[in-house]
């Protein structure tokens, strides 16, 4: 998540009750204040036993009962927590009792910069709560990600999706996620980018319209929303072949950016007390109220594109023909060809899974490339020579094509360090140990721990990226060895990794590398003064026009 606002400027150039009663037979014996805490101690103690035992307790007596229950508790929690083989893994202190500390870390916001800091403290593994534990170490990540190591997601994803509903990107079933993730995997393939580039052209066009009529103006420009902007038109334009009109409007329409950014905080933080989402998640939708409308609207959008489009369907070309087509079209003729496997579940989850994960998403990653490019003046210029090089030679077209785009090493050498330093997420990517332990980082972990590694962790660790790791520098990444290339490729994660690896991180490349030579050409653009003193983490981006034009 980005967190504190970039300026630049921008020029044309030539986003208890208590329990009475029995339990049929004759009453239960009265059991003395000590009597009972004896027995819940030695219950709490044992952990054992293949029934648990029911007291009732007296007016007089009761109230002595809740202190004993409780004092039970925490010597079944300290005997726990002394006897347990992960004891000796260093954290915050509060961490080791309470997942809380986690919470109010990721309230705050920033957690990303917490979680680099843990490790520069406390070395390769982190306790960040009772039962969660942080890695920065490339040979951890291939046993927690591996392909066939089968660690499922944690419980923390279930906030993600309705209760009692799978998506794509939460789902924990190993099982049913690879079922599904095949199902749709054809749409999302390298090889059919092609569909969608004239839909991403469209809102190309009119993005670089929308900026050349700022950059009269003088006037701040917040660039953050204007790519939240172009990145909700763009895949609605792909999933449904229709804009939700965010570009013509240049607002924030039926409070779907507002709606999108409320789901992705409430999901962030239930999810670490994931048994509350099924209490919470009905609660928020009967108190959103207008704040709900967002959301209801992307539905709404979505069922109306869905009525449309089996009304009048369209023809659907062969995954390698060169043809303008959308999502919504591909997957209701797979739900036509199969409609007990392809379900209208599927359809429906697959357009509103790209609205919520391939906007916010794509807005960020775009920021951070023109941030670090404005940071980074002597990049900035260089980019801009390669991309000049390519189009006095003819290579690169008005809209650079995705193709022409993949002839421009230093643009791709930029994007790929922009997500290194600023990939879009910023919490440790939790999986769960599978039965019979495993031993990661030299370190036995029992069945049922959480385990993950954080992106930005992962990203600057300097026995990997070398000395320079926590620095822009797109060059790392041109250098001419193959071995360090290979060992940077294998702990880059932007978009996760192994069978997780996020399914849209294809649509994402294709936005980015279209747009950004697009604008760096056609454009100026110049950093506001007071952000060349800070570093940005933000959620605001803004711009602002240059002296003279």
């Amino acid at each position: 998540m980005l967190s504190n606002a970039p300026r630049f400027s921008l020029k044309s150039q030539p986003t208890p009750h208590k329990l009475e009663g029995t339990l049929g037979g004759s009453p239960p014996p009265k059991h003395s204040a000590e009597e009972i805490g004896k027995a819940v101690i030695g219950k709490a103690l044992s952990g054992l036993g293949s029934s648990t035992r029911l007291l009732i307790w007296s007016p007089q007596s009761r109230y002595m009962y809740f202190p004993s229950f409780f004092f039970a508790l925490l010597i079944r929690f300290l005997v726990q927590l002394f006897r347990s083989p992960l004891r000796a893994v260093p954290g915050p202190f509060l961490a080791r009792f309470t997942d809380g500390w986690y919470f109010w870390n990721v309230r705050k916001g920033s957690f990303q910069d917490v979680n680099v800091e843990l490790h520069k403290k406390y070395g390769t593994i982190v306790r960040y709560g009772p039962n969660r534990y942080s890695f920065n170490d490339p040979e951890a990540a291939k046993i927690i990600y591996g392909l066939g190591n089968h660690f499922p997601k944690s419980s923390w994803y279930s906030s993600w999706a309705s209760p009692g509903q799978w998506a794509i990107f939460s789902d924990q079933s190993i099982k049913r996620h690879a079922q599904n993730r095949r199902l749709y995997q054809a749409t999302y393939a390298m090889s059919s980018l092609v569909h969608y580039e004239p839909f991403v052209d469209e809102c190309s066009d009119l993005f670089t319209q929308r900026l050349a009529e700022m950059s009269r103006s003088n006037m701040l420009v917040d660039m953050r929303h204007w790519f939240q902007c172009y990145a909700f038109d763009v895949i609605g334009l792909i999933t449904y072949a229709k804009r939700l009109g965010f570009l013509d409007r240049g607002d924030d329409i039926r409070g779907v950016i507002s709606a999108l950014e409320e789901h992705l905080g409430y999901a962030t933080l239930v999810g670490i007390f994931p048994s509350l989402h099924r209490y919470l998640f009905p609660l928020k939708n009967y108190l959103a109220g207008g704040k709900g409308a967002g959301r209801a609207y992307v539905l709404s959008f979505t069922n109306e594109r869905i009525r449309e489009a089996q009304v009048t369907p369209k023809p659907v070309a062969e995954e390698s023909a060169v043809a303008m087509e959308d999502f919504l079209t591909k997957f209701l003729a797979k739900h036509a060809a199969d409609p007990e496997v392809f379900t209208s579940f599927h359809v429906l989850a697959g357009c509103t899974s790209n609205m919520v994960a391939g906007s916010d998403t794509t807005a960020i990653s775009l920021s951070a490339v023109l941030y670090y490019l404005l940071k980074h003046p002597a990049c900035l210029h260089k980019l801009r020579d390669e991309i000049d090089d390519l189009t006095a030679k003819g290579g690169l077209s008005k809209s650079p094509t995705f193709k022409e785009s993949q002839q421009l090493p230093y643009l791709q050498a930029v994007i790929k360090e922009a997500l290194r330093m600023h990939p879009a997420t910023g919490l440790p990517l939790e999986r769960v140990v599978p039965e019979g332990g495993a031993t990661i980082a030299g370190r036995f972990f029992p069945e049922g721990t959480t385990v993950g590694i954080n992106t930005w962790v992962a990203h600057r660790d300097h026995r990997v990226f070398g000395d320079d790791a926590e620095t822009f520098n797109p060059d790392r990444w041109l250098v001419d060895d193959a071995a360090r290339l290979s060992m940077m490729n294998r702990y880059y994660m932007p978009f996760g990794l192994g069978s997780r690896t996020c399914i849209g991180r294809h649509v994402s490349m294709l936005e980015m590398s279209k747009l950004i030579p697009r604008i760096v050409r056609d454009f100026d653009f110049g950093l506001d003064p007071s952000l060349q003193r800070e570093e940005w983490h933000t959620q605001k981006l803004l711009v602002r026009e240059a002296a003279g034009f």
